[in-house]
């Protein structure tokens, strides 16, 4: 059984949903296996698409962005009802469900709000005027004499009011979207700009949060798959006799290289998937991990993507006084999902429908009809948020195990739950970044030319091709594209002569997908790292540096609160004090996320052990402006999880692997942060309720790492390059300074 209170409840209100079901007390099975008595709209130009009013006057918003554990659901709550002016607790949002939400795109890129919550304000204004016109005509007033309160529409001179309920309760709007509309003034909102606590966190800290590792069906079978010991391998032989005497084992399922097993019960699932024999051949397909850089710089070029190119760097390079160069490397990471991803799929009257934690529900959707040759009408795809599902990691792949393992067995439902050597070895990984930097200063200091080569795949975002598809050697629908990888290669800062190249590569070792600031983030590693490094050649105070060389007011006054708040020294670094066997520093960092929305700036504190090598991060400051704040402290909690992971991803995580295999599959071999270690993180927020509000997601994230390494370089005098910043590789660069 699947319980889900909140939406449970929603819909045991009646009116409130203008599609039918049948109410079973199992809802997803009640959400799959029951007829849609009245077709919903999901256009993204209708209001209905986003907006429903039932007859108590409640609203159901309907959102084809979802909710990764980021806050997401509970500001496009506010967002609704702010502007349709209804209690907070009067709306009901569903995500990502295919059949009943808009497609506004995958749940990525810092888009939720920017895109998708102002699309939905857009309907809910929309459906707020029209409200106020049958107002007018009801009660014969006006519509500008009309004023709305907790959904109840009434003259502002006073008198009897009505319902949204009366007005539309039940019934469609039948209207377009009005991308003009007039939306709430900022300076009347009540419930948009307030610290709303999420509505999500109760129930998770008290156990009652249903995840997608916790949804059950009536009936469900339970499948495992038995994974190629190397990622190219072929399946030879499989004796099933091997597993035959398994207790509940309903079958053994083998379609080309795809192997699994599907039994009545998780364990007896995970006994015959460790027991069954199968003989497979050798693969050494990847490079040695020793040689990764070089083996990076020695693939093939597909093409450049010149993302700026302003005056003649090469010339100004050869007059400049001083002239300094420096390579940067970003390592292959996994998600580390604390949860292993999870799926349910059941095929049904020749219809497929798959519960997954999939941040793209929609593509998923496409994905799968793809894979068994289906029409994508006829696949339904919900999402249910996971326990771990930020980025593209393996929800997706564990719904296309699930669908063909359900495929296998008549179209039962068949759940698949990942195990942790599965999500560490087959999730597809945030590739290997390499830059090349070089640049000048002139007599005063000044920077006069930049120029930097990134060398990144040339595919890492889309649809990443579905493993079991891969395996089955089944037809699979993929649309590799940049992933915006190459967003914040380019630099903010105003210098006469700048070259900056993204070389984009013909493969790279393991399958690329997005994780946490793609691309950006090591971009920006890189790019503030080096300017750094060029403060310091010039014996210049890095944040005046900075803002000598940038010509954004907005930018500025982002950089002069940031010292504010962190108390900055101004002075050059390193430290000339630094001594002991514990020696401290401050680094800064700054960003203009793909260099046309929000801007964050840190302050990292860093101690380092000068005998282990060991660094810890004590602190970090954080300022940031995304512009107008929806819910301040839903954004802090965004910003300090992005501080946590990646000091985890800076100091800490790098993917293991041999010719054949990842060999990092736990916990003990892919470490991550613990408690101890995490950060206290101060936090000022920029809120400018009249500018449209941009995404806050992973921007903070890109500014983490090249923080870090200017504070180790400010308590040291050493210069690291390349992460994660692990004790031996800090003792060693030490060692050799």
């Amino acid at each position: 059984m699947f319980v889900d209170t909140t939406r449970r409840t929603f819909l045991r209100t009646g009116g409130s949903l203008i599609v039918g079901f049948a109410l079973a007390e199992s809802l997803p099975s009640a959400l799959a296996r029951a007829p849609v008595a009245r077709p919903k709209t999901v256009a993204t130009d209708e209001v209905d698409g986003f907006v429903a009013i039932g007859a108590d006057g409640r609203a159901t918003v309907y959102s084809g962005k979802v909710d990764l554990g980021t806050g997401v659901r509970t500001a496009l709550t506010q967002m609704a009802a702010e502007e349709l002016d209804v209690p907070l607790d009067h709306v009901t949002v569903i995500q990502g469900d295919t059949a009943l939400t808009p497609d506004q795109g995958p749940s990525y890129g810092s888009l939720s709000i920017q895109n998708g919550g102002v699309q939905i304000r857009q309907a809910a204004a929309t459906a707020r005027k029209h409200l106020l016109d049958l107002a007018s005509r009801r009660l014969g007033v006006p519509a500008g004499d009309l004023s709305v309160e907790a959904g109840v529409v009434r003259p502002k001179s006073g008198g009897n009011g009505i319902g949204y309920g009366d007005l539309i309760g039940g019934q469609d709007f039948t209207l377009k979207v009005d991308k003009d509309v007039t939306t709430k003034e900022p300076a009347a909102f009540r419930i948009v700009g307030q610290p709303v606590p999420r509505l999500d966190i109760p129930d998770k800290c008290t156990g009652r949060f249903t995840y997608m590792q916790d949804v059950r069906l009536d009936g469900m079978l339970q499948g495992r798959v038995v994974r190629p010991p190397a990622l190219g391998a072929t399946l030879q032989d499989v004796d099933e006799n091997s597993v035959r005497d398994i207790p509940g084992l309903v079958k053994v399922v083998r379609e080309g290289n795809f192997l699994g097993v599907v039994a009545r019960s998780e364990w007896a699932a995970i006994k015959a998937a460790r027991s069954l024999k199968a003989r497979w051949s050798e693969w050494h397909g990847l490079p040695e991990q020793a040689k990764l850089w070089e083996h990076v710089r020695n693939t093939r070029v597909t093409k450049d993507d010149v993302t700026s190119n302003v005056g003649n760097p090469q010339e100004a390079q050869s007059q400049g006084a001083k002239r300094l160069s420096a390579t940067y490397e970003f390592p292959i990471q996994t998600h580390g999902s604390i949860g292993p991803s999870c799926a349910i799929a059941e095929i049904r009257d020749g219809k497929l429908t798959c519960w997954s934690a999939s941040q793209a529900t929609h593509n998923l959707r496409k994905q799968l009809a793809a894979m068994l040759s289906m029409p994508a009408e006829d696949v339904r795809c919900i999402y249910v948020e996971g326990s771990g599902c930020y980025g593209r990691n393996g929800h997706e792949d564990a719904a296309a195990d699930a669908a063909l393992l359900s495929r296998a067995v008549d179209g039962q439902p068949v759940r698949v739950q990942w195990s942790r050597q599965d999500e560490h070895g087959w999730d597809p990984k945030g590739p290997p970044t390499l830059v090349d930097l070089r640049a000048a200063l002139d007599e005063k200091g000044a920077v006069v030319a930049w120029e930097s080569e990134f060398f990144i795949p040339e595919g890492a975002g889309g649809n990443v091709a579905l493993v079991a598809a891969e395996l089955a050697a089944l037809p699979h629908e993929t649309a590799m594209s940049p992933g915006n990888i190459i967003r914040n290669s380019e630099i903010p800062y105003t210098i006469p002569n700048i070259r900056t190249v993204c070389r984009r590569l013909a493969e790279t070792p393991f399958k690329p997908s997005w994780i946490r600031t793609p691309g950006r983030l090591q971009n920006t590693y890189a790019n503030e790292a080096f300017m750094d490094e060029l403060a310091a050649a010039a014996g210049a105070d890095p944040l005046d540096f900075r803002l000598r060389h940038l010509k954004d007011p907005r930018g500025e006054e982002l950089l002069q609160r940031l010292a504010t708040l962190a108390r900055w020294e101004r002075r050059p670094s390193p430290r000339r004090d630094a001594g002991g066997g514990t020696v401290r520093g401050r680094g800064l960092s700054y960003v203009k996320y793909e260099m046309n929305r929000t801007y964050v700036g840190a302050v990292a504190e860093v101690e380092v052990d000068r005998d282990s090598g060991r660094i810890r991060v004590p602190r970090f400051f954080v300022v940031h402006d995304c512009g107008q704040v929806i819910n301040p402290d839903g954004l802090r909690n965004q910003i300090e999880g992005n501080v946590v992971q990646v000091v985890s991803r800076t100091l800490i995580e790098e993917l293991a692997f041999d010719r054949s295999m990842v060999t990092s599959l736990d916990w003990a071999s892919y470490p991550i942060i613990t408690f101890p270690d995490v950060p206290e993180v101060v936090i000022e927020l920029i809120d400018r309720p009249q500018e449209a509000p941009w995404g806050a997601g992973e921007p903070s994230g890109a500014v983490i790492p090249a923080a870090i390494s200017n504070a180790v370089f400010d308590a040291t005098g050493v210069r690291l390059r390349g992460a994660p910043y692990r004790p031996a590789r800090v003792k060693a660069a030490m060692g050799s300074s």
